[in-house]
């Protein structure tokens, strides 16, 4: 019933966050958390490549880009994270901040987080995160910091209450495993049927830069 105790009750149970059955195959150390996150992505047709330090984010970009025979020049996701790389140590990368207009061929973005379970990535929506570089673009660079794996979807809603605040939310929250796709025409797999055909994860594995938020 509506209102009185059985208000309470909800309330009471929404408010304990409580888990249900959790599956076994995301606990695991770090390490384990990367190779299984990078090994099932793949699995799903994205492309990983795994640098150690952020000084070497726009040279993995560039060389993608050079090996998919790509132009050098994406749209970048105005996060704060991606400013504190040195993208000016690869000149030919032509780089600009905004959303994805349908001229942009590639998008460039961080994540909010990963997880290693099922190789999928949560993207969060806001001012440092346009929606439409997600989707708009034929091919989307993601930077994404090991840090930011974890085992499980549950620990990723906790990292979210806890960024944004119990009780808030980004307006969007997107949840990516692998390039867009879709079989719906006599059972044959078409890549990018309603959004990116490439997706190409950058596993940075040391922290993020001192100027995240």
């Amino acid at each position: 019933s509506y209102g009185g105790a059985g208000e309470k009750a909800v309330a009471e149970r929404l408010s304990r966050h409580a888990r249900s059955l959790i599956p076994a195959r995301g606990d695991l150390d770090r390490a384990g958390r990367i190779d299984l996150f990078a090994d099932l992505i793949a699995q799903v047709d994205a492309t990983v490549d795994r640098v150690a330090a952020n000084t070497d984010v726009p040279g993995a970009v560039a060389v993608f880009l050079r090996d998919q025979n790509l132009p050098a020049r994406a749209v970048r996701a105005p996060d704060p994270r991606l400013d504190a790389i040195p993208w000016a140590d690869q000149p030919q990368l032509d780089l600009h901040t905004g959303k994805a207009e349908p001229v942009d061929e590639v998008s460039v973005t961080g994540a909010f987080g990963a997880i290693a379970e099922t190789g999928t990535l949560m993207l969060t929506s806001g001012p440092d995160g346009p929606t439409t570089l997600n989707f708009l673009p034929e091919t989307h660079v993601v930077v994404l910091w090991a840090d930011q794996i974890t085992g499980n979807f549950e620990s990723q809603w906790d990292a979210l209450r806890s960024s944004h605040g119990e009780g808030k939310m980004p307006r969007t929250v997107n949840f990516i495993t692998g390039p867009s796709r879709s079989a719906d025409i006599e059972q044959t797999l078409q890549l990018g049927a309603h959004g990116p055909r490439r997706l190409h994860v950058i596993i940075v594995d040391e922290p993020p830069p001192e100027t995240a938020r």
